[in-house]
C-alpha cells in the first residue's frame, strides 16, 4: 500500500483519499423505514457495505415517542471499545409518489428524522423508498409462506432495502471519486 499526493492505493488498485480510509473502514449505518404503526430497522456491517434486517419497533402514540424508541434501540448497540454510538449514520427512507413528488408521508419522515437526530446526535441521511415495501414483501414471500410471519418482518426488510440502496449509491460515489483522483 502506498501513499502519494493524499491518495492511498490499496492492494486491488482502489484509490481513496486519506480522509475516506478511516471513515470507510469503521462506518456502520442504521436504516429506518418509518410507518404509522411500525418502524423497521436494519443495520449495515462494520464496513458499511452490506445491509441486513434487524428488528421492528412499534411507532407509539407520537413521532417523539417513536424517535425515543428507535434511540433506545440504538443505545443497545453501544460500541464496546469507546462506549460511543455503534452507528455512524442513520438512513431514513423518504416516501415519494412514483413520479417523484412528495406527499403527506414525506413530511412525516422528515419530521421523524429531525427528532431522531435530536435524540441521538447521529447524522441522518435520506434515501428514496419508493416500492421498497412491495420488494420486501416479494422477498419474504419467496422464503416464508405464512403471511403472519411475513407481516412481522416486512418493515425491517424494507429498511434493509432502503439501507442497501444508500450503501450502494455511497460506494458508486466513492468509486467515481477514486477514478477522478
Amino acid at each position: 500500500m502506498g501513499t502519494r499526493g493524499g491518495v492511498t492505493r490499496g492492494r486491488r488498485g482502489l484509490v481513496w483519499r486519506k480522509a475516506d480510509v478511516g471513515t470507510l473502514m469503521s462506518m456502520r449505518f442504521l436504516g429506518v423505514d418509518v410507518g404509522r404503526r411500525r418502524i423497521g430497522l436494519a443495520l449495515s456491517d462494520a464496513s458499511g457495505l452490506i445491509a441486513s434486517a434487524w428488528q421492528t419497533v412499534e411507532a407509539g402514540p407520537s413521532l417523539a415517542a417513536a424517535a425515543a424508541r428507535v434511540g433506545a434501540a440504538i443505545d443497545t448497540l453501544r460500541d464496546p471499545i469507546d462506549d460511543g454510538p455503534a452507528v455512524g449514520g442513520i438512513v431514513v427512507g423518504l416516501p415519494r409518489r412514483l413520479d417523484g413528488t412528495e406527499h403527506e408521508q414525506t413530511a412525516l419522515a422528515r419530521a421523524f428524522a429531525a427528532l431522531l437526530h435530536a435524540a441521538t446526535g447521529v447524522q441522518v441521511h435520506f434515501q428514496d423508498e419508493r416500492l421498497t415495501s412491495r420488494e420486501a414483501e416479494a422477498r419474504l414471500a419467496a422464503r416464508e409462506p405464512d403471511w403472519r410471519r411475513r407481516k412481522a418482518r416486512v418493515d425491517a426488510e424494507a429498511a434493509a432495502i432502503i439501507l442497501q440502496d444508500f450503501l450502494d449509491a455511497r460506494c458508486d460515489v466513492r468509486r467515481a471519486e477514486s477514478t477522478e483522483a
